[in-house]
């Protein structure tokens, strides 16, 4: 893991400017040696200029260290090591100052412009002290060589240091630019980690949401077929035994089609299970979706039911006693089974409804097979009084939702309400492909 900028900040241990202890006994370390150097060479140049000794030295100690602030104002040791050039001392501070400002984040125009003065300074103080040299007899060589000492010297101790500085300088600049890019790439994986975790989450909870509303659609309707026809199985049980023992039948037929339609849906679950060994929460965030997406449609598909079987289903709520109605507009075609599934659910659940609220009253069933949509549409009278002493359903009060996301989830139309006549309707229009 590498350490972002916060961090970076918060370590910083060392006093004033200095980042670390370590960087400030270097710098003060510095700034002792160019203090004594520059004291020892104003010795003679208090000779020279004829002030006294201990004014020379004092004078080369204070410049010398200056060396000390380097890193804090760069610019201002530069100056200082070109202003006592003359004075033939700190060679030590412009070498390691042309160093610090070449490799300081600072406009080149100004570190152009330092490091020319500074070898205009040297060049002009070799060239004076070679020629004074010359004409006292201490160097007994040709003319050639006044100027050529002069540029060797200014440029042995400009270009060096300043090459050297900008080198490092490049140098660190890629590295925090590479440690930069390195904490924003954390922070992004961070960030796409969290993200996938709550589409993974998402994922999980999609594909719960569906089997949960696969079903309820599949048992709901069943299980209220069941709950009316033993409540009417009580009722005439002693008064007609002929026909207690047909609601009887047919209540063994609702239970033995609802826990065979349970038991399908179980083993398909299962089996989705099997085929995925891994777990969800380190699957790819790709993989997760399709999961989802397989597992609700293997639901979905697998002997799922059809529009062939609505009249089997308004036939079973006739057989529980409700007077339903069924008619069918336009040319009877398949459909996408999605589509046909869909409008299956929406028929049943409608007259589960049905079933559960408004008890004995008449109901019709509508079926319209237009060019490019099916529409349907269940709407019921309003309920007689043995409605209400009728045996009451229980209610979770999903099913309008689970029907309005059918056919929304395939670009369709939901619409439920109360009718003016005190019933209840609900409409849906699903594109045929």
């Amino acid at each position: 893991m590498t350490a972002t900028g916060e961090d970076h900040v918060t370590a910083r241990g060392g006093p004033w400017w200095w980042a670390r202890r370590r960087s400030a006994v270097f710098d003060v370390s510095l700034g002792v040696v160019s203090a004594l150097e520059c004291g020892l060479e104003g010795i003679p140049f208090a000779r020279d200029a004829g002030v006294p000794v201990a004014a020379g030295v004092v004078f080369g100690v204070l410049a010398g260290a200056v060396l000390v602030v380097r890193r804090r104002w760069p610019i201002a040791v530069v100056l200082v090591s070109i202003a006592i050039t003359p004075a033939q001392m700190g060679f030590l501070l412009g070498i390691v100052g042309l160093y610090t400002l070449a490799a300081a984040e600072l406009p080149r125009r100004i570190i152009a412009s330092l490091a020319g003065m500074s070898l205009v300074g040297t060049l002009i103080v070799t060239f004076v002290k070679t020629r004074q040299d010359m004409v006292r007899g201490d160097l007994d060589l040709g003319d050639w060589f006044v100027p050529f000492a002069a540029i060797t010297m200014s440029l042995g101790f400009t270009a060096p240091p300043v090459l050297l500085g900008l080198y490092v300088g490049a140098r660190r600049r890629l590295m925090e630019s590479l440690r930069e890019r390195a904490d924003s790439l954390e922070r992004e994986l961070q960030l796409l980690a969290e993200r996938a975790e709550e589409r993974a989450e998402w994922a999980r909870n999609e594909e719960r949401t569906r089997i949960a509303r696969e079903m309820h659609d599949v048992v709901a309707h069943r299980v209220s077929l069941m709950v009316v026809h033993a409540a009417a199985l009580q009722a005439v049980a002693r008064k007609d035994p002929e026909k207690a023992v047909k609601n009887a039948a047919l209540v063994g037929d609702m239970g033995r089609q609802a826990l065979t339609e349970l038991r399908e849906m179980l083993g398909v679950l299962r089996s989705g299970a099997n085929e995925r060994r891994v777990p969800v929460a380190s699957m790819p965030l790709a993989a997760v979706g399709a999961a989802a997406a397989a597992a609700a449609s293997r639901v979905a598909d697998d002997e799922g039911p059809s529009l062939a079987e609505i009249e089997e289903l308004v036939g079973q709520s006739a057989a529980a006693g409700m007077v339903v109605d069924l008619s069918v507009e336009g040319d009877v075609r398949s459909y996408a089974p999605e589509v046909e599934q869909t409008a299956y659910r929406v028929v049943q659940e409608a007259l589960t409804n049905v079933h559960k609220h408004a008890a004995g009253a008449k109901t019709y069933v509508r079926l319209a097979h237009r060019v490019s949509e099916i529409a349907m549409q269940v709407e019921n009278e309003p309920p007689g009084e043995e409605a209400a002493s009728s045996a009451r359903l229980p209610s979770g009060g999903n099913g309008l939702v689970g029907m309005k996301e059918r056919v929304s989830a395939l670009g369709g139309v939901f619409v439920s309400g109360p009718t003016d006549a005190g019933g209840f309707r609900v409409s849906a229009v699903i594109p045929a492909s």
